[in-house]
């Protein structure tokens, strides 16, 4: 590890240590960081789910993932769902579809999805 980065470590907050952590996790899956990600753009994201809505949206209810890499955060949005086995908090995922710009937030909807077993960061 370069000097500098050294130096950097040893400054940094917890909460910086730990989105360089995430940050990390998600490029090694060959993720493109929220950060990153361009509404209107297909993208593959990585992270782990930080919290679960249930939000009505018009006349179809909708279950939103909030998914965090480290860089930023993004919704996944399943609608016409009110749970989706397997999503909870604290649950790392791969998804990927179409970035869209949902209220001023970066999101994909119906995400194509997969899984990390739980408690590990595959």
């Amino acid at each position: 590890m370069p000097l500098r980065d050294a130096l950097h470590r040893l400054a940094a907050s917890r909460e910086e240590l730990e989105a360089a952590d995430e940050l990390a996790i998600c490029r090694a899956h060959g993720a493109t960081p929220v950060a990153e990600v361009q509404p209107r753009r297909p993208a593959r994201v990585y992270g782990v789910v930080s919290a679960l809505t249930y939000r009505p949206r018009g006349q179809a209810p909708a279950l939103v993932a909030r998914l965090y890499d480290g860089s930023g955060t993004m919704d996944l949005i399943f609608l016409g769902r009110h749970e989706v086995p397997g999503i909870e908090p604290g649950r790392r995922l791969l998804a990927e579809g179409m970035v869209l710009d949902d209220r001023g937030r970066l999101a994909i909807f119906n995400p194509a999805y997969r899984l990390s077993p739980p408690g590990g960061q595959q």
